[in-house]
């Protein structure tokens, strides 16, 4: 089973130059329900929705598990959220 997290192109090419260490994800009953509880044996990333076999626009990596944190940003309003924090592995080139 893999974890699937399309991003908006500004977070992906971040994660591709290895400037972002976590994807992240509200907590609420979606997120929970999907990741709490569960390992995944790859986490694949894509630039939006991309076409199917466009390997420009996508990342798999091996699965590093999450953790909770208490962030501020932007896409998430002004106030301070908790969130799964999705690990991001170094990409090997």
């Amino acid at each position: 089973m893999n974890l699937v997290l399309n991003l908006k192109g500004e977070y992906f090419d971040d994660i591709k130059a290895g400037k972002k260490p976590f994807e992240y994800r509200l907590r609420n009953a979606y997120w929970s329900k999907r990741i709490v509880g569960k390992w995944f044996d790859y986490l694949i990333i894509r630039r939006g929705y991309p076409k199917s076999g466009d390997p420009d626009k996508e990342i798999i990596l091996d699965y590093a598990g999450w953790e909770e944190q208490t962030i501020t940003h932007p896409h998430f309003g002004d106030n301070p959220v908790t969130v799964f924090a999705i690990r991001i592995n170094p990409i090997e080139e």
